[in-house]
């Protein structure tokens, strides 16, 4: 490239690949400021425009914001100082990375539920993208009770793992709506419990579930994080899935007492 050449605004857009209108903000915020022409004021790049402008991409490609950009353009070396800056967005980067990878995740949940089931209640709907959305809520409770072994198994779970837990807990949810009110140890009660326990312990594993057995955890702890993730079902209808639960894991103690 001749370095003696000049372009119009227009010419250097095309050629570096930067809207018109990101140029002319570029000029405003005083980054990239070309020479005017004398009478028409129109802007006139060179290639030592074009050299600044790759500067700026680059900064910018590293997640520098356009007004810190603006101090280190012209610098003429860089300290351990870059590096405390860059390190600050490498960590915002892998956040965004982190929350970007969930976001898939969870559209591709939800795609696989909907074609599943063809049609989905909107409150229903709305409570799974919740648990989706405040996944690190639970990340962060095990963490507090050094879970870490759990969390990491959860995290290794397949696709098709997760989507057979989704559907049970959908199921689950239709017929809590559906049977509430009939007494605990009516026989469909206790067969819709009992498919959707044997849902959650395929779900979970032999392992992980002797662990979670075996670790000490208040009442108060498992309420905090209930209250994280708000269920669809009413407090009643929680209350009463709770007590056939219940009811469903005495007989099958007695049972076993009785083998």
């Amino acid at each position: 490239m001749n370095e003696q050449q000049t372009f119009t605004i227009g010419a250097f857009s095309k050629k570096t690949g930067i809207a018109v209108h990101t140029l002319h903000y570029y000029d405003e915020l005083g980054l990239l400021q070309p020479a005017k022409h004398p009478t028409s004021g129109h802007r006139i790049y060179t290639v030592a425009d074009a050299i600044l402008l790759q500067k700026i991409l680059s900064l910018k490609f590293l997640g520098y914001r356009l007004e810190d950009i603006k101090a280190l353009l012209h610098e003429t070396h860089f300290t351990a100082n870059l590096n405390e800056s860059l390190a600050l967005h490498l960590d915002a980067l892998q956040q965004e990375q982190q929350r970007i990878s969930q976001s898939i995740e969870s559209i591709q949940r939800v795609m696989a539920l909907v074609e599943q089931q063809k049609t989905i209640d909107s409150e229903l709907l709305f409570s799974l993208v919740h648990s989706m959305r405040t996944a690190h809520v639970h990340e962060e409770w095990m963490a507090q009770h050094k879970l870490h072994d759990v969390a990491a198994a959860l995290e290794q779970k397949s696709d098709a793992q997760k989507q057979a837990l989704d559907e049970s807990f959908i199921d689950v949810t239709k017929q809590v709506k559906a049977l509430y009110g009939q007494p605990v140890l009516h026989p469909d009660v206790q067969l819709m419990v009992q498919r959707y326990m044997d849902a959650l312990f395929i779900f979970l594993g032999d392992e992980l579930i002797e662990q979670l057995a075996n670790t000490n955890i208040e009442e108060l702890d498992l309420r905090a994080l209930e209250q994280a993730t708000p269920s669809p079902l009413s407090d009643d209808e929680q209350a009463w899935l709770n007590e056939a639960m219940a009811y469903a894991a005495t007989a099958s103690e007695h049972d076993a007492m009785n083998d």
